[in-house]
């Protein structure tokens, strides 16, 4: 695993699902990670994964042109885009070109590396920023976890 220093009272991250439902608003997520660049908030953790991961790392590359931010994206094992179809490895990739730093936690998947991942993100951030639809999956874990942890949960969502 890569050594990088990360103030986790200056960092947030994203959990949130692969489907985005017709209730997603990019405009709110921007918002939100906007009013925490504001509260002096400037390491952003992202998972990397399809859909809300994937969105959330658009906005921030857009900000990170007005804003002084850093990018880390958690990537839970070398091979995260293996099944991946093409557009969206091609995608994964152009994201990946433009993040600050990059954390892959494991050399090969392993059944717990998302989840591993997730919890990495957490125990580096005083904020989570969810997207959650569902009461299972691996984004209700991460959103169960952060509150036993005591971190702070913005909502882009009503569940």
């Amino acid at each position: 695993m890569n050594d990088i220093f990360i103030n986790s009272a200056k960092s947030c991250c994203f959990t949130g699902h692969r489907i985005l439902y017709k209730d997603f608003n990019k405009r709110k997520v921007e918002k939100i990670i906007k009013d925490l660049i504001n509260e002096n908030y400037d390491t952003f953790l992202v998972g990397m994964a399809i859909g809300f991961d994937t969105e959330c790392a658009k906005i921030l590359i857009e900000l990170k042109k007005e804003y002084n931010i850093k990018i880390i994206a958690c990537i839970p094992c070398k091979n995260q885009s293996a099944r991946f179809n093409k557009v969206q490895k091609e995608e994964y990739n152009n994201l990946l070109e433009k993040v600050d730093e990059r954390v892959i936690l494991s050399e090969e998947y392993t059944p717990n590396c998302m989840k591993n991942r997730n919890e990495f993100m957490v125990n580096n951030s005083s904020v989570v920023v969810a997207y959650l639809k569902k009461d299972f999956g691996g984004t209700n874990q991460t959103v169960n976890y952060a509150e036993k942890n005591f971190k702070k949960i913005i909502y882009v969502n009503e569940k």
